[in-house]
């Protein structure tokens, strides 16, 4: 069943939908607070994976939930215990960061629409695949492998 479009038809949601969007999200915001990522990492793959959304749908409900100010708890606390820390937040470099995210969030999903669901997909899925391998140090094990082998 398609769990998204049972909620796009009526306007009420099961006890079991409304459980499981209640945790993806309390997942989200906690890896958020906690590490800096959710909406992306979290929400769209769980949106995709336990409410079957497609894509398109995971990746515009993810951006929407960062529309509302639900983050500014987490940054509020960052940017309290930074400054105590003596390594503020400059918020110059937040405002110029927002102003290319809003321009690029504005192309981005207009390029998206127009690109398959499925290859959609798989273009995430690298992403995150290339993002685990940075931070896990796994490029510069292969860098060195590949230079003692060859």
């Amino acid at each position: 069943r398609n769990v998204s479009k049972s909620i796009m038809k009526s306007n009420t949601m099961h006890t079991q939908e409304l459980i499981m969007i209640i945790i993806i999200g309390l997942a989200a915001g906690v890896l958020s607070g906690l590490v800096g990522i959710g909406g992306g990492i979290i929400m769209v793959p769980a949106l995709v994976f336990f409410m079957n959304y497609n894509q398109h749908q995971a990746q515009g409900t993810s951006l929407a939930v960062l529309t509302l100010p639900v983050v500014i708890l987490g940054f509020l606390t960052y940017y309290q215990e930074c400054r105590k820390m003596g390594t503020p937040i400059d918020l110059k470099v937040v405002v110029l960061l927002a102003l290319g995210f809003l321009g690029g969030a504005l192309a981005g999903s207009k390029m998206a629409v127009n690109v398959d669901k499925e290859l959609l997909k798989k273009i995430f899925a690298v992403v995150l695949l290339y993002t685990a391998i940075r931070l896990l140090s796994w490029d510069a094990l292969v860098i060195q492998w590949f230079k003692k082998t060859f």
